[in-house]
């Protein structure tokens, strides 16, 4: 796509200008991925900056934190460094501010923009503004009054930069908030508390208040893009866009705005009624995937299984047409059973010496060699341990791939236990390694990464919770490769870009073993985004690995169930368990005594992992069940990647 095309993309377009986009009440962009949107966002930003320059006068951007800009701004730095680009031109005013808060703290949006953008661009530091989350209580009416004057000084914002949290809440406008909301102090709700916890190593360490410009502040902007990424924000955007103006869902109130366009990408637009129902909108193109999508939506509507389905329904719900193509009732039900039916397999790496015409895996080899890949050093089992047993015990060589360390998401208190433990298995003395360990945890500072020695001990922690479960899975050791890939090993809740570093260790684990199958985790809700960059990882190895003739023989499966699982028209091979397996399952994961009770990244499920994914993994067998199909404990679902 070329720089002109990605301006066009981001053209204004008033909502309701075409039939399919009947439901929808402000104008979005849905790309292919967040890096394709980034890239939009980033040189329409870019373009504004010539703009103005050109005219002679200054740009003023209203700018966002969180990881969502992030791409964004790596790209503008890319375009000053690469292309020339300057921001001498250019005015900046960030939405918010924790409050009280030292700018020197790395949770700070002061630190965060400047690691981010400023310090690495020609912006003039006198046109920099970002709430002051140092001031005293007494002055911070009049700074929040000051912040606004300067606003209305410098001509109001451009192009006002936005993301949107789990609760609507732009900037830190909570529920609630009023429409002519100026710059002030709030008090941060629950769930933004909640979801900053981890990177404040617990929710207590979180400010209760923030600084934020208002509804009305942002609403003055003369241009706002906001950017939404991922599974994990799909619901609140489609409420966003499709829903009433209400002060409880604060993101409503850009529907008053006339030019804002909300850029998104699949995952977040899942749920927008022209994606997920795209036959109560217009004329359907009735593929398999809509077709499939569109039969399991009508036996939820109407609570029946699919051969119980008539043409009566499918005439009453939208789906003339659909029915009109196929025929009948019959053939729409018939052809959806024996999909769902086909999914259903015991043997994952397929089943040695069958006809697999209708089977999700071929046949041959017998022996597969297989790749799991588990981002954090426990996802193998939480979200596929059943298909795990199951390809071992059926005689395939299994090798796993832990792709992190998985070392942050260990708490001081129990890498402290474990050495402890230690310690008072062993004679010390006053200069052993163990001691000097012990210290670093005494002088720890959240503003600065965790010291190596401590990293490591966490790290060997998840590691040897991890072979106690790959053992108890029968894999042999030099089947589990720990890749401590290094974008993740900063010490810190924020992690690296993607090097090549990383790339060539995913291209040379691969190449090693030279797999049959590869299980990844395509789960991307992952509230700190490691999942995603696994993902992506493995991605751009495949791409570099496609003319290999190995690769070949590969097939790709990729599953879910940590956060969230397939839907059920996604699913192409789905594993059943038995209640005995389900306990196997169970135990695999509670090798993982670390990430039990009080887990540090979560996520919006509170519940604890080996629950999350036992319910998870019952609701597909109920859903399976529903459907008109045989009933099993629990299912584990993949869907198939083609590169």
């Amino acid at each position: 796509m070329n720089k002109d095309s990605k301006t066009a993309l981001l053209d204004y377009k008033a909502p309701g200008s075409f039939e399919e986009t009947r439901y929808e009440k402000l104008h979005n962009v849905i790309v292919n991925s967040s890096t394709e949107g980034s890239l939009e966002i980033a040189h329409t930003i870019a373009n504004l900056i010539k703009e103005k320059q050109d005219q002679k006068e200054m740009c003023v951007l209203g700018l966002a934190t969180g990881s969502s800009p992030l791409s964004v701004y790596r790209e503008l730095v890319r375009l000053h460094i690469e292309e020339g680009l300057s921001f001498k031109n250019v005015i900046t005013f960030n939405l918010d501010e924790y409050f009280p808060l030292s700018k020197e703290d790395v949770q700070s949006y002061h630190y965060f923009m400047y690691s981010n953008l400023f310090d690495h661009i020609d912006i003039k530091e006198e046109n920099i503004n970002i709430p002051d989350g140092e001031i005293s209580d007494e002055n911070v009416r009049n700074s929040c009054i000051a912040y606004e004057e300067k606003i209305k000084k410098v001509g109001g914002i451009d192009l006002q930069i936005l993301g949107i949290g789990r609760t609507g809440h732009i900037g830190f406008n909570e529920p609630g908030s009023h429409l002519n909301s100026q710059t002030r102090t709030i008090t941060l709700d629950h769930l933004t508390r909640f979801d900053a916890a981890p990177a404040f190593q617990g929710i207590e360490n979180v400010p209760r208040k923030a600084v934020t410009m208002g509804i009305q502040t942002i609403l003055s902007a003369k241009r706002i893009l906001l950017m939404a990424w991922g599974t994990y924000k799909a619901e609140i955007i489609q409420k966003a866009i499709e829903g009433k103006i209400s002060p409880m869902i604060p993101t409503t109130y850009l529907q008053h705005h006339k030019n804002t366009t909300l850029i998104l990408d699949e995952e977040a637009a899942a749920e927008l009624t022209r994606i997920k129902t795209p036959w109560l909108v217009s004329t359907c193109k009735w593929d398999d995937s809509n077709r499939s999508k569109a039969i399991v939506w009508l036996c939820e509507k109407t609570g029946k299984s699919i051969l119980k389905l008539t043409d009566e329904d499918y005439n009453q719900h939208g789906m003339s047409d659909l029915l009109a193509l196929s025929g009948s009732a019959y053939d729409l039900n018939i052809g959806m059973f024996n999909r769902l039916q086909r999914s259903i397999t015991g043997w994952p790496g397929g089943k040695p010496d069958a006809d697999d015409k209708y089977r999700p895996e071929r046949s041959k080899p017998n022996s597969k060699r297989v790749i799991i890949f588990s981002p954090h050093p426990d996802d193998d089992v939480i979200s596929m341990g059943g298909t795990f047993d199951r390809l071992v015990s059926q005689g395939h060589e299994v090798h796993v791939v832990y792709q992190t360390s998985g070392n942050i998401a260990v708490s001081d208190q129990d890498a402290l236990k474990y050495l402890e433990v230690t310690s008072d298995l062993i004679q010390l003395d006053a200069n052993s390694v163990l001691d000097k360990l012990r210290n670093e945890f005494s002088t720890t500072n959240l503003n600065q990464p965790a010291a190596r020695s401590v990293c490591d001990l966490k790290g060997s922690i998840r590691k040897r919770e991890s072979l106690g479960a790959t053992r108890y899975f029968a894999i042999p050791d030099e089947q589990v490769h720990f890749m401590n890939l290094p974008f993740y090993e900063t010490g810190m809740i924020a992690k690296n870009p993607i090097s090549q570093e990383d790339i060539d260790l995913t291209v040379a684990m691969i190449e090693k073993i030279k797999p049959h199958q590869i299980y990844a985790a395509g789960d991307l809700a992952d509230p700190h985004g490691t999942h995603r960059v696994c993902l992506d990882l493995i991605f751009a190895a495949l791409e570099l690995l496609k003319p290999k003739s190995f690769m070949k023989d590969c097939w790709v499966w990729l599953y879910r169930g940590a956060w969230h699982e397939w839907d059920i028209h996604e699913i192409e091979m789905v594993v059943p368990m038995s209640p005995d397996q389900v306990l196997r399952k169970r135990k695999a994961i509670f090798y993982h005594q670390s990430q039990k009770d009080g887990v540090m990244f979560q996520g919006n499920d509170h519940r604890e992992f080996w629950v999350r994914a036992e319910e998870r993994n019952a609701a597909t067998a109920k859903k399976y069940q529903s459907m008109g199909l045989a009933e099993y404990a629990a299912m584990e679902a993949f869907k198939r990647y083609f590169f």
